[in-house]
């Protein structure tokens, strides 16, 4: 592990819950040595309509650690979850390249905001702690062809909003908050939770709901 790793608290192996690539390379750079379980799709259930963008990263962040939690002896589970918000509407992965380009027009010539929920939680203790990073960013008022080629791409498959920050477009600024938050894991955000977790940490009732979460970053007018 690198001097720039993020801390390994309580000693237990890391595992990344998660099937995201782009979590995966974060986790690599930043030097830590990890396994990969991807929690059981099922688990990314629908949006419920009274929940705010910040509210459903953090529930399902939860139960995509409480999924994987059930199927290791000992870790410290990293889980997170992404979503895109504009216009009072919350935006996941797009279902296909219609979807895709519905959003990505949507987008297009606004101020936007990218949340991730993270979810520690370490076995065998069961204690967890909850957060929620946002960033703000500002897409350019990209005209039709300029869609149409980034749809060409693919690069937008399987990415909240239907756009990568990382793929390098000059159409994307990010206006306040955390790059690696808009890839898909804030790696400041998760230095802090990992180093803290000892102070954070709540023991866990897998029957109750998820614990309170400890800081959501609020985008500013």
């Amino acid at each position: 592990m690198t001097d720039n790793a993020l801390p390994q608290p309580e000693g237990l192996p890391i595992v990344l819950a998660s099937g995201s690539p782009r979590r995966r390379e974060l986790m690599q750079q930043a030097g830590y040595s990890f396994d990969v379980i991807a929690p059981d799709p099922a688990v990314e259930c629908g949006v419920c309509s009274s929940e705010s963008p910040a509210e459903l990263v953090g529930r399902l962040a939860f139960r995509k650690a409480e999924d994987v939690m059930r199927r290791i002896d000992s870790g410290m589970i990293i889980a997170a979850d992404t979503v895109a918000a504009c216009r009072g509407q919350i935006l996941g992965k797009p279902v296909d390249r219609d979807h895709a380009r519905q959003m990505l027009t949507m987008l297009a010539g606004t101020d936007h905001a990218v949340y991730t929920g993270i979810c520690l939680w370490s076995v065998p203790d069961q204690k967890a702690c909850l957060d929620v990073c946002c960033t703000q960013l500002k897409m350019e008022a990209i005209d039709d062809a300029t869609i149409e080629a980034y749809l060409d791409s693919e690069r937008w498959v399987g990415k909240a909003g239907a756009f990568g920050y990382q793929d390098g477009n000059d159409w994307l600024q990010i206006l306040s908050g955390s790059a690696s938050n808009v890839v898909g894991l804030p790696m400041e955000r998760l230095h802090e939770m990992l180093s803290r977790f000892s102070e954070t940490a709540q023991p866990i009732d897998v029957s109750a709901s998820p614990p309170p979460i400890v800081r959501i970053d609020r985008p500013t007018s």
